[in-house]
Formats: structure tokens, C-alpha cells, sequence
């Protein structure tokens, strides 16, 4: 195929990928070898490997990074993401990810966070290669490729940059974890679709315990979220739901009487993993800021 033909497919890709992450936040491997993009199945990860090359495309399409695989990825000032090369010359595998460079073409980056569950980060952007460090250099958003040239951009742009990884990249990961562990329902009121639903912060990621991690986190449909960060609605350390005075004393439509008010004395629906349950030390900070509000 050429390269419009190639740049649509891909669209397509991340066209049929999108909903399915919008939904649950993470994808298995077994879905990604298998994917229904517009009524054909394709592979979107290798079976073995790190880096998927299929043959019928220029470049790569994906690649895999795991927290406790041999390479050293990692993230860079400037929102920007090194991707170690794979083991063996500068070619092989490489090659095709070097040509997705060179031809500005988009990739999958698949964070791994479980056994065979992924968070797929998409379209990424190889914007270096190093070949004395053996590092590809990716940006995690479209934008980014607009920037000055990495690692001499101004101060400005870093900042930006680092907003907009911290969203793709952090946000993602930690929406992906957090609804796994709930089983893609949320805390208070059980809603179980998930693009309604969002991954909450227990103490803001800016904060001395704000880490995004599961025990930090809450899973909570967008009305709960907005409550819960407003400080209208609070979580005590013994995982009751609490609404704020006022708001219980107003008469207002159904929303606020069944979507509130009466979550008012109820527990959590938590975890089956005691591991993944909220930490009860956050939570007491949290508490004291929502009776502080009220």
C-alpha cells in the first residue's frame, strides 16, 4: 500500500482502538491479536516481541512497554519518551521503527500494567533516534511533534509538554488501573458504563501522597468525580459516602435527589483485591478537607 493508503489504515486503527480504551481504559493481549478494525481482523501486537512490524506496512505499528521487561525505557523532560532500541544491530526490528520516524507515520505505544493487559497510548510519534545511545525518542501526543526540536525547547514548552504527557501518559495509566481494579463500575453509585466513568485522585497527584496508584484512587462516574472534587461529596476512612450539608437540604430535580442525596450514609463498592482497596490514611486526609469545606 503507499502512504496515504498506510496513514488512513492506521487512522482506521486507532479509529476502532479508541472506544474500546474510552470504555474500559486497557486492552488484553488476546484482543490485540485478534482486532475488528472495519470488518477485518488484524494483529496489533507481535506475539513474542516488543515491536510489531507487519509486513504489509512500511513501518512499525506498535510498540510494548513493560515496568519490568530487560529495556530501560523511560520518560524525559519535555513530556518525551525514550524507547530503548531492540537487542542485536541497529536494524532489525529497529528498522521499521526508524522508517515510521523518517516517514512521520503514527504508532501504538502499549503500556503494559498487567499480565497481558496493556493501556494503549495513541498516535505516538518517533521524533529522534539515537543511534550511539540506542534510543528511539517518542512523543506521547500529535502536538508535541510541533514543539522545538527535542531537548531544546524553552521552559514554556516543557511545561506544556509535561501537561500534556502527564494526561496522555499518567492519566491514562492510572484510568487504566483503577477501572480494572473496579471492575469499570463506579465506587459510589455502581454505573457500569465506562466511558461515563473516570479514575479520581484521593490526594491531587501535585500533593506529598498524590502517586498514581491504585490505593489512591477512586473509580467514579463523571457526577461523582465532579461532587467529589468539589467537596460535596466525601469518602470517610471507613469507606462511607457523605454529602455535604447544603446540598442535602436543597430541593432541587431527580439528578440531585437520586444521584446524590441518596448516596448520602452509603459504603463503597470496593475492589475484591485488598491491595487495590482506597488507602485509609488518604482518605482520612481527604475527609478532613471535605468537613473543612462544609
Amino acid at each position: 500500500m503507499d502512504l496515504a493508503e498506510e496513514n488512513a489504515l492506521r487512522q482506521q486503527i486507532f479509529d476502532a482502538l479508541a472506544p474500546v480504551v474510552a470504555d474500559r481504559g486497557t486492552v488484553t493481549r488476546d484482543e490485540l491479536s485478534a482486532f475488528h478494525v472495519a470488518g477485518v481482523v488484524r494483529r496489533l501486537i507481535d506475539q513474542s516481541r516488543g515491536i510489531w512490524n507487519p509486513q504489509t506496512m512500511a513501518a512499525t505499528l506498535s510498540v510494548v512497554s513493560s515496568p519490568d521487561g530487560p529495556y530501560a525505557d523511560s520518560e524525559v523532560e519535555g513530556g518525551l519518551f525514550r524507547y530503548d532500541y531492540r537487542t542485536g544491530s541497529t536494524g532489525g526490528d529497529n528498522t521499521k521503527l526508524r522508517r515510521a520516524f523518517e516517514l512521520q507515520l503514527p504508532i501504538i505505544l502499549l503500556r503494559k500494567i498487567g499480565s497481558s493487559v496493556y493501556v494503549p497510548i495513541f498516535p505516538v510519534y518517533v521524533v529522534g533516534d539515537d543511534t550511539t545511545a540506542r534510543q528511539f525518542t517518542l512523543a506521547v501526543d500529535e502536538q508535541l511533534r510541533f514543539l522545538a526540536e527535542p531537548g531544546h525547547d524553552s521552559l514554556l514548552e516543557r511545561r506544556y509538554a509535561e501537561r500534556i504527557a502527564r494526561f496522555r501518559l499518567h492519566q491514562a495509566e492510572f484510568r487504566g488501573r483503577v477501572l480494572r481494579a473496579y471492575e469499570t463500575r463506579c465506587t459510589v453509585c455502581s454505573l457500569r458504563h465506562g466511558r461515563l466513568l473516570d479514575a479520581a485522585h484521593i490526594i491531587g497527584d501535585r500533593e506529598s501522597g498524590g502517586e498514581p496508584v491504585v490505593p489512591n484512587g477512586l473509580s467514579l462516574c463523571k457526577i461523582h468525580h465532579a461532587a467529589f472534587d468539589a467537596n460535596l461529596l466525601g469518602v470517610s476512612p471507613d469507606y462511607a459516602v457523605s454529602i455535604d450539608a447544603a446540598l442535602l437540604a436543597e430541593t432541587d430535580g431527580p439528578m440531585l435527589r437520586h444521584g446524590l442525596q441518596e448516596m448520602h450514609g452509603q459504603l463503597l463498592w470496593l475492589p475484591s483485591r485488598r491491595a487495590d482497596r482506597p488507602d485509609r490514611d488518604r482518605l482520612a486526609q481527604r475527609w478532613v478537607d471535605f468537613g473543612q469545606a462544609g
